[in-house]
């Protein structure tokens, strides 16, 4: 008996198996037979980011940064001088200015000295990255943290509590940060919950500005919330009996990850700019922890007799918040489907 037309014969089927190409349109093989396997939407990120050399740039100047903060002893040990001791043989005594030219540099002060004291301006700055970048991580997290759950239950549960809530951000982003941080450090106590000295001062920064900088994340979070509520696969699970708490941890959360992270990138270099801002107008941390904007600050009354001083912290500063922004402009691209790149 003839075989059916829809069917294949043993050669056909054994000339397919062997290799040879599938019909036009047959899902799921390519030109060589095999199956094309899919992406998940962090891969196609991941090479989306690999495409921006000027993000890849700013990654690796961040992740050279947050090494040196880690190994500030050890790289100090190396290369420099303890970060508070004093070398007044490095410093002229009759207009205090540091001996030879650049401000002291040479071999064994690769940045120099400070006017005054002749503290080794290498060290500091080196054991100043700590400092603003322990601040603004720490707060980032803060943010992002308490942002995330009150705007994703804004936005969820909507009614008096979006309203409320809503007001809420709106105050926070109208209060005046600077000031209120001014005020609350010039009253704080010495000491506060087992910490002293700096630490109190770096907890209330830490809490100060991730405490003003939730509203930003809140409204990024509340607005995504609103229009990921009445998706298919949310109505789905409420079909399906799940809970409040268990559609917006497995059904919602993982879907503004990215939005939150991307915020989270551009937020870190806002928080370097208000600590350096708040130590270089006395509210950072005390004397004689090394800051970026406390440096600054000090170097005001010395620039006209050694500018130097004052470019290497600003320097250190600028170059920080550049890589900070490149990185976090690239994630933003690599996440955004819509993007160009």
């Amino acid at each position: 008996m003839t075989a059916p037309l829809h069917e294949k014969s043993a050669g056909e089927a054994t000339a397919t198996v062997d290799g040879a190409p599938d019909a036009p349109g047959t899902p799921g093989a390519g030109a060589s037979g095999k199956a094309i396997e899919g992406r998940s939407p962090w891969q196609i990120a991941w090479t989306r980011l690999k495409r921006d050399k000027l993000a890849l740039a700013g990654a690796f100047v961040v992740v050279f940064l947050v090494l040196v903060a880690i190994f500030a002893p050890v790289i100090v040990g190396l290369l420099g001088h303890p970060p508070d001791e004093f070398h007044e043989d490095q410093i002229d005594p009759l207009f205090g200015t540091p001996i030879g030219s650049w401000g002291g540099v040479s071999s064994d002060f690769l940045f120099g000295v400070e006017p005054v004291n002749g503290r080794d301006v290498f060290s500091r700055i080196v054991y100043g990255a700590r400092i603003s970048l322990l601040v603004a991580f720490l707060a980032a997290v803060f943010a992002v943290v308490l942002g995330t759950i009150l705007g994703i239950v804004a936005g969820y549960f909507g009614g008096w509590i979006d309203a409320a809530l809503s007001r809420v951000m709106d105050v926070m982003l109208a209060f005046p940060q600077l000031l209120f941080t001014i005020a609350l450090v010039s009253v704080l106590p010495n000491e506060l919950l087992g910490l002293d000295g700096s630490g109190v001062r770096i907890a209330a920064l830490v809490v100060v500005i991730g405490f003003f900088g939730w509203p930003y994340v809140g409204r990024i979070v509340r607005g995504q919330t609103l229009s990921l509520r009445n998706r298919e696969y949310v109505e789905a699970a409420q079909s399906l009996g799940a809970g409040r708490l268990y559609i917006l941890r497995r059904e919602l959360l993982p879907n503004l990850i990215a939005p939150i992270t991307v915020y989270a990138t551009l937020m870190i270099p806002t928080n370097i700019l208000t600590e350096a801002a708040l130590s270089f107008l006395g509210a950072g941390v005390k004397p004689p922890t090394a800051s970026w904007g406390q440096m600054l600050s000090t170097a005001i009354t010395t620039y006209e007799a050694d500018p130097l001083f004052m470019v290497i912290p600003g320097l250190a500063i600028f170059i920080t918040v550049l890589a900070f922004n490149l990185f976090g402009d690239g994630v933003r691209d690599a996440l955004d489907p819509k993007g160009s790149r």
